[in-house]
């Protein structure tokens, strides 16, 4: 029997390692949120580019491992719906979150021109995929067409993003600047928040946090589709919904973890980096995969999913923007509204699995 094959397993056995993997990378990616605070003060980069890139990447490692075993197995669609119900499922955690903050809206704490950004980039290469789904796709060098442009668009946007680093928020004449702005860019002392030790000692256990997390993450997708299987549940809404729910939670982990430190804006940029990453291992997707372009048999569902997430990207952008503080009870409208989106969201994919 092969051991990685958990279709074999009981359901029960299935849920054990599922919920044992789940607790790994819970604890694994609190840590390297702590890690990647200390290591934004300690090099001066910035919270939202150390959100953006090792936060997001860090916490992809599932997704990647996800991409390669299913485009190998010849699976591809299950990783492209896995990779844009990820975006989704993780906006609608981050409205969970803004529940942690306290009686201010998120958007209204983090709205630096580098998150702008991020959400409008994120929400554009949405719109693309979407675009590619409806349309077709060709081969070029083994590889879709729309695939190295969702590649190009990522690097692109790396690059905006980056260029943005140190321009100040911009603030309604009618509004005082926020507190955690009018020390903008944060001047703190590594001393203050992180963890501990040398930069090169920091470094070393965000490599061994991030091993945990893709060791972590192979487990937790292999008993998802297992348990899919056994529940009866179609491939294409595991993917979106349950398997998504799986892989994202490092970002749940380093979003709260995040939070906590009171760094708001590494915590909206770990979220739209990694859903800006996952948008882009399309391309990986694509390569790895001997067949047809992986687009080309993406459907509604597809599709769905990628207006979806763009739908919901767009709502937090309006607050980004809009900039009032505006809650209902520990919540931010905007969070509200993604919840509520997001679950009729489901409801839709649900009916189209």
């Amino acid at each position: 029997m092969d051991f990685f094959d958990f279709k074999n397993y009981s359901l029960w056995i299935n849920f054990a390692i599922f919920a044992a993997s789940a607790i790994a990378v819970w604890i694994a990616g609190t840590k390297v949120a702590r890690y990647a605070d200390t290591i934004a003060v300690k090099t001066g980069i910035g919270h939202v580019a150390i959100g953006m890139v090792l936060l997001g990447g860090v916490t992809s490692l599932p997704e990647v491992a996800i991409s390669i075993f299913s485009a190998i197995e010849d699976n591809p669609t299950l990783a492209v719906n896995n990779l844009l119900g990820g975006v989704a499922m993780q906006r609608a955690l981050l409205a969970g979150v803004d529940g942690f903050i306290g009686r201010e809206a998120l958007t209204v704490i983090a709205a630096s021109p580098a998150v702008l950004l991020q959400a409008a980039l994120g929400t554009f290469i949405l719109i693309v995929v979407a675009a590619a789904v409806s349309i077709g796709d060709i081969q070029i060098f083994g590889i879709g067409a729309w695939s190295w442009t969702i590649l190009a668009l990522y690097i692109l946007s790396i690059w905006v993003i980056s260029a943005s680093k140190g321009r100040k928020p911009w603030i309604p004449q009618d509004m005082e600047p926020h507190p955690s702005e009018r020390a903008y860019p944060s001047k703190r002392s590594p001393k203050n928040h992180g963890d501990g030790g040398s930069l090169k000692s920091v470094i070393a256990k965000t490599v061994a946090a991030a091993a945990v997390i893709l060791v972590a993450g192979f487990f937790l997708s292999r008993t998802a589709d297992a348990i899919a299987v056994q529940t009866g549940l179609g491939l294409s809404f595991v993917g979106a919904v349950l398997l998504a729910l799986a892989t994202s939670l490092p970002e749940l982990s380093t979003v709260i973890s995040s939070v906590r430190l009171r760094q708001y804006e590494m915590a909206i940029s770990d979220i739209l980096g990694t859903n800006l990453f996952n948008v882009a291992l399309i391309f990986l997707v694509d390569a790895v995969y001997l067949g047809k372009p992986v687009l080309n048999g993406a459907g509604k569902f597809s599709l769905v999913a990628s207006l979806l997430g763009a739908l919901l990207t767009m709502i937090y952008l309006i607050g980004l923007v809009e900039r009032r503080n505006r809650t209902i009870g520990r919540m931010g409208i905007d969070s509200l509204a993604t919840l509520v989106v997001y679950i009729a969201g489901v409801f839709v994919l649900y009916r189209l699995r």
